[in-house]
């Protein structure tokens, strides 16, 4: 078994960060508002801490992660019954040392990292302070990892399954690192060092599995380059350098045999990279097109099998012509946006750091405007579409949208 992508439909499914696909995109929109305001809110539920995952959602159970303050600082996972809202587990999974701690920018949180859901098993993950595996049903801890770095800036990738491994990226202060653990067990099966000459090499890049030319290939970014890497072993089969670009976080996006990428911190790009017989260092070959205004260095994009929809940081929102990466169409959402973008049939979603939810009609030929509803506090989480509504995570509330 493994997990490639194929197109995502509204289901009761969200299982990874930015959905079945991983890609952020969901076919048709029944039952899913505009709106999202007191008259429509299905239940809301505190979390308790600080926490920036986004929720996923597998067998009837909404997971998240947070970091709880006590006497000592503790990493947990909470899951929620998708119906009512209603606490049905809490574990404590990690607790941190003070230097590990001391790693964090002001704007990222210590559980930033978004936990996967793979056979009734979810994953978690801090970063350099640990991953562990849990029961979907109870909690219950199977097995933790924890090989430290050092870290800048905290954590933020999210991990991937493939074949029985699970694969993160271990981007830090000093090294730029892919592991590869045993699913079933936790222990270290496999680490790549990526060897770049950067400057900054830490890098909070989550990884995107596909199947090009019959063979799954895991793509992976950090400080300097994107490469695609054989789950089983770590071996790099194809990579393409981009500078000095570096503290990766938007998500790559692959669509008709080419993946998407962004280029970091410094002066971002996007770049289109068309993967069919890519082998080494295709940099001068395999790249199709480079977009250098208004990229995101946060925030995910969406495409479709015309258009790119991208934000920057900014709130500057864009549509892109896929083949060629002409821009065919700028707005703004005059709002900061960490939050990666959502598309759901022709409706594009995004939230800002200040709390708005906004909700657009885009093609490749305009935008307009739908909706916009204040949450009252910052999102930072992506959203969980499901079927007969939206799962939001606002800084202290996890909130249902949609028919009551």
């Amino acid at each position: 078994m493994h997990i490639i992508l194929l197109p995502a439909v509204l289901s009761a499914e969200w299982p990874q960060f930015r959905g079945p696909n991983a890609q952020g995109v969901v076919k048709g929109a029944e039952g899913v508002p505009l709106q999202m305001v007191k008259e429509n809110m299905v239940w809301e539920t505190r979390i308790p801490g600080k926490g920036w995952s986004s929720p996923v959602l597998s067998n009837g159970l909404i997971v998240v992660t947070t970091a709880v303050q006590g006497e000592t600082l503790e990493l947990r996972a909470m899951a929620f019954d998708e119906k009512s809202g209603e606490l049905a587990w809490d574990q404590k999974v990690f607790e941190p040392n003070q230097k590990e701690l001391d790693a964090i920018h002001q704007k990222n949180s210590y559980a930033s990292s978004s936990p996967l859901i793979v056979d009734e098993v979810v994953f978690v993950h801090f970063g350099h302070m640990g991953t562990a595996a849990l029961e979907l049903k109870s909690g219950k801890v199977k097995w933790r990892y924890h090989q430290t770095y050092a870290a800048k800036h905290g954590n933020g990738g999210s991990p991937v399954w493939v074949d029985g491994v699970l694969i993160f990226s271990a981007d830090g202060e000093d090294s730029g690192l892919l592991r590869g653990l045993d699913a079933k067990t936790g222990k270290l099966k496999w680490e790549v060092d990526r060897k770049m000459d950067v400057r900054q090499k830490f890098s909070f890049g989550t990884p995107l599995v596909v199947k090009e030319g019959g063979r799954t290939v895991v793509v992976s970014q950090g400080s300097g380059m994107v490469g695609g890497y054989l789950p089983e072993n770590g071996k790099l089969l194809w990579l393409v350098r981009y500078g000095q670009g570096f503290s990766l976080v938007p998500r790559p996006v692959f669509f008709d045999g080419r993946v998407y990428v962004t280029t970091g911190f410094g002066k971002a790009k996007l770049l289109s990279i068309r993967l069919k017989d890519a082998r080494g260092d295709v940099t001068d070959i395999h790249v199709e097109w480079t977009v250098k205004k208004d990229v995101p260095t946060t925030p995910s994009f969406v495409v479709t099998e015309g258009e790119i929809f991208i934000t920057d940081d900014t709130g500057r929102l864009s549509c892109l012509d896929r083949i060629t990466g002409k821009r065919l169409w700028r707005d703004s959402y005059k709002r900061k946006i960490s939050a990666s973008l959502t598309l759901v049939g022709d409706r594009l979603y995004a939230f800002s750091e200040e709390g708005q939810a906004f909700v657009h009609q885009v093609s490749r030929e305009g935008v307009t405007k739908l909706a916009t509803s204040d949450l009252k506090e910052p999102v930072f989480a992506s959203p969980a579409i499901v079927e007969g509504g939206i799962i939001v995570r606002s800084a202290k509330f996890l909130r249902k949208f949609g028919k009551r």
